[in-house]
């Protein structure tokens, strides 16, 4: 039962935690396909800290929108509520901290020997940058997901993998089998540096030359493209595409860039060489 005396009181560092570790809790479930009832769930929850229900709900949302900021998964059905307080920021920080595991969940498919459906959606109109709390950025700076799915290497690969396997079957469908033989995961069979991952082909038989970029996050994650890649796009434009998957660790979605790049994303220069001469 919720407590009366608490209606309009500030939630507890320990209530916060409870609350965020619950949220994580629902969201390797839902994750792991493990069917669960959110509002009989929600009621344990409320019984157990004595909060009302719709206060409950109202923290899984601001959870939802800090977990957004993150490229993090959230649990369906809790749309992201952004006008979070700072004591869910300090709860997140510390429950990831505590639970660095989180920040890489594990892809919904482990193997793309076949490709799932995927539908080439439009990519996202970019957009003026808008002011961001401040704490809300350290949080994502702390936890870089730019940062996190560059070095996430079984997620990358897996992206890769996906994006070979559809290249290859939609050349099948159009009925080039002859193709779809030629495809090439050129990042596997010769490493990196060639500036692009998959090597593959219109149903036209013109060359395809794929740059795969995957995250966990929404269609709008930011993105590490390389020197390598951006000079290798100017110099093979007509060819040269990025393959960008989001929401992979739930169901797998696409879209695709095409030179000039710039002119689609704003680029930020991230890191200098230090030399001495």
């Amino acid at each position: 039962m919720a407590d009366e005396n608490r209606f309009g009181l500030d939630w507890s560092d320990d209530e916060v935690d409870f609350i965020i570790a619950d949220y994580f809790e629902m969201l390797r479930a839902e994750l792991n396909g493990v069917d669960y009832n959110k509002s009989a769930h929600r009621r344990s929850r409320v019984e157990r800290i004595g909060r009302t229900e719709g206060s409950v709900e109202r923290k899984h949302q601001n959870i939802s929108a800090v977990l957004i900021e993150l490229a993090l998964p959230t649990i369906s059905g809790y749309k992201p509520l952004p006008n979070f307080q700072k004591s869910i920021i300090e709860g997140i920080e510390r429950y990831l901290t505590r639970n660095p595991g989180d920040l890489i969940p594990e892809p919904s498919a482990k193997s793309f020997g076949e490709a799932p459906s995927l539908f080439v959606e439009q990519p996202p109109v970019l957009q003026t940058v808008a002011h961001r709390d401040k704490e809300l950025v350290r949080l994502v700076r702390k936890f870089d997901p730019v940062e996190r799915d560059f070095r996430n290497r079984s997620l990358g690969k897996a992206g890769e993998e996906l994006i070979f396997a559809f290249e290859r079957q939609r050349l099948i469908t159009h009925d080039r089998t002859d193709l779809a033989r030629k495809v090439r995961w050129v990042s596997q069979e010769d490493g990196d540096g060639a500036g692009y991952d998959i090597h593959s082909f219109d149903h036209n038989g013109s060359e395809r030359l794929i740059e795969v970029k995957t995250t966990n996050g929404l269609q709008t994650t930011p993105f590490y493209l390389t020197r390598n890649e951006l000079s290798f796009s100017n110099e093979r434009p007509r060819e040269f595409r990025i393959c960008r998957l989001y929401d992979f660790s739930r169901k797998p979605k696409l879209f695709e860039l095409e030179p000039p790049i710039e002119k689609l994303v704003r680029l930020e220069p991230l890191s200098f060489a230090a030399s001495f001469h």
